[in-house]
C-alpha cells in the first residue's frame, strides 16, 4: 500500500527543519490535507492524508503520510463490490515520501457511525471519499472511528441512529437471546452462553437452526427452553422473510414492513364482523366430501413437508374432531377461509418471538459448512469458490445476517476459509460483513491453548455493529503450540501470545488427563448410560464431570463405541498396547529405507478368521504408503490432532491406548470439551458426526466471556484480551482485565 518499498520505508529519515505548508505543480497544500500520491506502473494513485511536511539534512523536501486503503487494497480484494466505491478505510500506517510524488488535493469526510441517513447521504455526495471505519492490519480488523476523529458533523446533526435506539432498550432486558446456526448438536451456542455467565450477561440460545434432525433432538434435549428448528437455512431465510410480512399484516409492526399477499391486513372493523363467528374455517381440500374444520394452527414452516415438489409457506392443521395423528401440512393458500385462524396464530407466535425479527436479535452465531475447501474434497472448485454449491451456505449465512441485523456475528470455519484459493472464502465473508457496516475482525484459536487435549484449529470472525465494542478475542491459557497452519499473509490473524513475551501458562493437557477415570468397555458396548466407577483423577475430569448445579454427576452418557466388524475388531486386537502402535506393528509389514512400507515378499500373508487379510491393502497404500495412521493406538501422553466425524480406525489413529476398541463417543466428547452431562441422541454413528463437527467448548465459552464484555461497553481497543486468573473457575471477576496488542 506504501508508495516505498519497505526496506526503504524502515529506513529514518533524519529531518533538518519542519514546515506547515507546500507548493506542489502550483498547488497548496496544508497539513491535513488529503490528497492522491503517485503510484507505480498502471495502479490507480494511492490516498493519503498530510500529517508532516519536513526538509531532511540532505536538503531532499518530504511529506509524511497517513494512508488510507480502498476496499481492494485491504483484506476484502476481490471482494469489494459489496463496498461502496466512494468509501475508504484510515490506516495506523504512515511513512515519508518525496514531496513531489504528491499529485492532486482531494476531499475525504469521516462520517461517524450515529449520522442519520439523509445527511450521510449528502456528505458522501459532496467528497471525493468518505470514511468511517479504520483498517487495521493484525486479525484484519475493520473497527469503527474513534471517538477523537475530527468531523464536519454538529451534535444537532449526529442524533443517535436507529441502531443505538435498539441497544438501548434491549440494555433493559435481562436476557440477551442468541440464534444458532447450523447449530449441530449446540457445543458452540453452550459454550457462548457459558463464558457470557462468567462475564456477567445471561445469554440465552432463543433459536437454533440445522438440517440433522438427531443433532437437532440432541440440543433440544439439552436446551429445552430452544426453540430448535430442523431445516435448511436457506428454508428458515425464506420462512423469515415471510414471518416478518405475516406480523405486518397483524399489525403487529410499527416500520413500513410489505404485507402478505396471502393475509388480509387486520383492522378493527374486520375484527368485529368476524367476531359474528361468519368466517368459514373449513379446508378447500376436499370440496365433494367432508368439509374439515380447522381448530388450531401448531407449527408454521417454509419447504416442501408435504413432499410433493411445491415448495412454500405452510401451516401445521389441528382438524376439529380429529387428533394429533391426523395432524396435517396445508399451504397457506389452501388456508384462504381461515384467516382468522392464522392472524391468531400469528399474534401468539409475535408474543412468544417463535422467530426471530429483523432488530430483535442480539447474537448470531455459526458454522456455515464449507465442504468444497475442505482438503478431503478432491473436486474442489479453486477458480470460483462460491459457485460451488457445497459452499453456498457461507452466503446463505451472510443473507441471513443482514436480514435480521444483530448486534454481533461470530462465525466459525475450518482454517481452509483463509488457505484455499487465496482465501477466496474468507475475504468474501469480511467482505459481506464490512459491507453490512459491520465491524469485524478475524483471528485462528486453537482448541488445546485453552485447556483441551486436542489441537483442533479453527478460524473465528466477529461482526459487530457500529455503535457496539468489537470483540476481542481471549489469549491462550494453557502451553499449547499454535503457530504455524497459516498462508503468510494471515500470519497476523493467529491468536498466541507475542513470541518475544515471556509468559507463564498452565501446562498443556493429554488424553490421560480428560479420559483415564472413565469405566473400561467393549467393543460391543450397549448401554447408552452407565454409573461412575473411579473418582475424578484430575482438575479437568472433576470440571467436565460437574453439572450446572456444579455438583458431581452421577450418570455417564454416551459411554459407548462404534462397534467394529469382526475383521477390523480381530486387527485391532492385535496392535501392541504401546505408544506408537499401528498396522506396521502387524505380521507381514515391511518399512522401506524411505519410511514407506510393503508386504515383506518373505512372510506369508496372515489371515483373520474371514479369510481376509489381516494387514488390507488400503492401509499399505494409504498416502502412497507413507502414512502411520491406519489403526494406530493413541498413548496417554498426546495430544490428538482433531477429533473427527468417522469413528474407523482405517485410516485414523484412535484406538484407545489400554482397551482393544475405538475412542467412545463419551471419550471424543471430552476431547471438545462438552460437559458429561450434555447427552446425545440418534445412532452411533451420527452422534460422532455431531461430535466431531461440534465448536470446542472450551473455545467457545472463552469467546462468551469476550462477548460479555462486549455487551457491556468494556471491551477493550485492542484485538487481545487476557482471561482472568483460572478462568473459567473463578470465585469473583475482577474488573480489571487486562488488554494486549
Amino acid at each position: 500500500m506504501t508508495l516505498n518499498d519497505q526496506d526503504d520505508a524502515d529506513q529514518l529519515i533524519q529531518a533538518k527543519c519542519h514546515f506547515a505548508q507546500a507548493v506542489v505543480d502550483g498547488q497548496i497544500y496544508n497539513l491535513g490535507d488529503d490528497a492522491y500520491v503517485q503510484a507505480s506502473n498502471d495502479e490507480d494513485d494511492y490516498i493519503c492524508k498530510i500529517v508532516e511536511f519536513f526538509q531532511a539534512v540532505d536538503g531532499m523536501q518530504y511529506f509524511t503520510a497517513q494512508w488510507f486503503y480502498r476496499a481492494k487494497d485491504t483484506v476484502i480484494k476481490a471482494h469489494d463490490q459489496f463496498i461502496n466505491n466512494k468509501r475508504v478505510f484510515f490506516s495506523e500506517i504512515k511513512d515519508d515520501n518525496p514531496l513531489g510524488c504528491l499529485v492532486k488535493k482531494i476531499k475525504i469526510v469521516p462520517i461517524p457511525s450515529n449520522v442519520r441517513l439523509p445527511l450521510k447521504e449528502s456528505l458522501r455526495s459532496n467528497s471525493d471519499y468518505y470514511y468511517d471505519m479504520m483498517y487495521l492490519l493484525p486479525y484484519s480488523s475493520f473497527v469503527s472511528l474513534p471517538q477523537d476523529v475530527s468531523s464536519p458533523i454538529s451534535e444537532s446533526d449526529s442524533t443517535i441512529s436507529s441502531d443505538s435506539d435498539t441497544v438501548d432498550v434491549k440494555e433493559q432486558k435481562l436476557e440477551k437471546n442468541l440464534l444458532d446456526l447450523y447449530s449441530g448438536c449446540g457445543a458452540m451456542s453452550t459454550g457462548l452462553c457459558l463464558g457470557a455467565d462468567i462475564g456477567g450477561v445471561k445469554l440465552v440460545t432463543k433459536w437454533a437452526v440445522d438440517l440433522n434432525q438427531y443433532a437437532c433432538d440432541s440440543l433440544k434435549w439439552n436446551h429445552p427452553e430452544t426453540a430448535v428448528r430442523n431445516e435448511s437455512a436457506d428454508d428458515f431465510l425464506l420462512l423469515l422473510r415471510e414471518w416478518r410480512q405475516l406480523c405486518a399484516s397483524c399489525s403487529l409492526l410499527r416500520n413500513n414492513t410489505p404485507t402478505h399477499p396471502f393475509l388480509k391486513v387486520r383492522d378493527e372493523d374486520e375484527e368485529d364482523n368476524n367476531d359474528n363467528g361468519d368466517e368459514d374455517e373449513g379446508s378447500g381440500d376436499d370440496e365433494q366430501g367432508e368439509i374439515f374444520e380447522v381448530e388450531e394452527l401448531l407449527e408454521i414452516c417454509y419447504g416442501d413437508p408435504k413432499e410433493i415438489n411445491k415448495p412454500g409457506l405452510y401451516f401445521k392443521v389441528r382438524w376439529k374432531g380429529y387428533g394429533q395423528e391426523e395432524d396435517t401440512w396445508e399451504p397457506i393458500e389452501g388456508l384462504d377461509g381461515c384467516q382468522e385462524k392464522i392472524k391468531d396464530f400469528v399474534a401468539k407466535g409475535f408474543k412468544a418471538s417463535i422467530l426471530p425479527l429483523p432488530g430483535e436479535v442480539e447474537v448470531i452465531c455459526g458454522g456455515p459448512p464449507c465442504q468444497g475447501v475442505s482438503g478431503f474434497n478432491r473436486f474442489r472448485n479453486s477458480k470460483n469458490p462460491l459457485g460451488d454449491s457445497k459452499n453456498k451456505q457461507l452466503e446463505t449465512f451472510m443473507d441471513i445476517v443482514e436480514f435480521l441485523n444483530p448486534r454481533f456475528v461470530l462465525m466459525e470455519n475450518v482454517v481452509d476459509l483463509v488457505k484455499f484459493a487465496d482465501g477466496f472464502l474468507g475475504r468474501y465473508a469480511l467482505g459481506r460483513l464490512v459491507g453490512m457496516n459491520y465491524q469485524t475482525r478475524m483471528g485462528m484459536m486453537v482448541a488445546g491453548a485453552y485447556g483441551l487435549p486436542q489441537f483442533r484449529r479453527r478460524v473465528f470472525m466477529w461482526g459487530a455493529l457500529p455503535s457496539e465494542k468489537l470483540p476481542q478475542y481471549p489469549l491462550p491459557t494453557h502451553n499449547v503450540v499454535v503457530r504455524g497452519g497459516m498462508p503468510k499473509e494471515f500470519e497476523l490473524n493467529v491468536v498466541a501470545y507475542d513470541e518475544a513475551l515471556k509468559v507463564e501458562l498452565k501446562r498443556e493437557l493429554f488424553l490421560k488427563d480428560a479420559i483415564s477415570d472413565l469405566p473400561p468397555v467393549e467393543n460391543d458396548e450397549p448401554k447408552d448410560e452407565m454409573p461412575y466407577i473411579d473418582e475424578p483423577k484430575s482438575a479437568f475430569q472433576h470440571f467436565i464431570r460437574s453439572r450446572r448445579d456444579g455438583t458431581l454427576g452421577s450418570v455417564l452418557y454416551d459411554h459407548r463405541p462404534l462397534r467394529l466388524n469382526e475383521d477390523d475388531y480381530e486387527r485391532v486386537c492385535q496392535i501392541p498396547k504401546r505408544k506408537g502402535a499401528n498396522f506396521r506393528d502387524l505380521p507381514g509389514v515391511r518399512v522401506r529405507a524411505n519410511n514407506t512400507v510393503e508386504l515383506d515378499p518373505d512372510v506369508e500373508r496372515v489371515k483373520v478368521a474371514s479369510g481376509k487379510p489381516l494387514v488390507p491393502d488400503y492401509a499399505i497404500t494409504f498416502v502412497r504408503g507413507t502414512s502411520t495412521k491406519p489403526f494406530g493406538r493413541l498413548w496417554w501422553d498426546e495430544i490428538v490432532p482433531t477429533v473427527v466425524t468417522r469413528a474407523e480406525p482405517h485410516n485414523q489413529v484412535i484406538l484407545h491406548p489400554e482397551q482393544d476398541r475405538v475412542l467412545t463417543i463419551r471419550e471424543n466428547a471430552r476431547l471438545q470439551g462438552l460437559p458429561d452431562y450434555y447427552k446425545l441422541t440418534g445412532p452411533i454413528k451420527e452422534r460422532y458426526m455431531q461430535v466431531g463437527n461440534a465448536v470446542a467448548v472450551p473455545v467457545a465459552r472463552a469467546l462468551g466471556y469476550s462477548l460479555a464484555l462486549a455487551m457491556e461497553g468494556l471491551s477493550g481497543e485492542k484485538p487481545l484480551l487476557s482471561l482472568p486468573p483460572n478462568f473459567p473457575c473463578l470465585e469473583e471477576l475482577g474488573s480489571n482485565e487486562e488488554s494486549i496488542d
